[in-house]
């Protein structure tokens, strides 16, 4: 869920960045920062600004380890279209304010309560936290991780916008298994059908949570 192709733009706009390439690791994490430069400013400058860049514009903090730097002697090719700072920062400023991001999902198991299902998303530096609670089983757990992402979603837009879920299933498909999310949302008189999917990896718990958050991100980003 890490705005990656937003931030690659931004490290390009960075000074003496010629080119910059962002490579994520499954869990959809910050693996490695490959960027070229010109050789007027030194790596640290370089690493100093891209670590500075990231976490004032789109919120993300990656340690100085994962960044590589490599410097050419070459003058940078004139961009055919150049680029505002100042528009891609009130773009990237804009987007983060209003964009969720998946944070954590714990599930709890009890005789009394059956499972409870806590997911924690984030928006800017204000966390949100939703539970669901039900029976014991794969497809409840799927159906509940979903049913808490939409409530703390439901939570960071302070009641602007009616979310329901309408349901949450395991497919396969290419030989991978994925969750598949529907969500009814509305505004006024206006009501949609939103779906989202996420491949399985970590835990089905967790692709839920996703695949809701793939479901609203797009749609409550740009107030659709």
């Amino acid at each position: 869920m890490l705005p990656i192709r937003r931030a690659e733009e931004l490290l390009a706009t960075l000074p003496g960045v010629v080119s910059a390439k962002i490579v994520v690791s499954d869990a959809g994490t910050v693996d490695e920062i490959h960027v070229l430069t010109t050789s007027e400013y030194t790596p640290k400058q370089t690493v100093r600004n891209i670590e500075s860049a990231l976490i004032a514009h789109l919120g993300m903090r990656v340690d100085h380890r994962k960044i590589s730097v490599a410097s050419s002697s070459e003058p940078p090719k004139p961009r055919e279209t150049p680029i505002d700072p100042a528009l891609v920062q009130a773009v990237a400023e804009d987007l983060t304010r209003r964009r969720l991001y998946f944070e954590d999902v714990e599930v709890r198991r009890s005789r009394s309560r059956g499972v409870t299902c806590r997911v924690t998303l984030r928006k800017g530096d204000s966390s949100f936290v939703g539970e669901a609670e039900g029976a014991e089983s794969e497809r409840a757990r799927v159906d509940l991780a979903a049913r808490a992402a939409i409530k703390a979603i439901s939570q960071a837009e302070r009641g602007e916008r009616t979310l329901a879920l309408d349901g949450a299933k395991v497919i396969d498909a290419f030989d991978r298994a994925f969750v598949f999310v529907g969500v009814s949302a509305r505004v006024g008189r206006e009501s949609a059908l939103l779906t989202g999917s996420c491949e399985i990896k970590e835990s089905a718990e967790t692709a839920s949570v996703l695949a809701a958050l793939d479901a609203t991100n797009r749609w409550i980003a740009y107030g659709r």
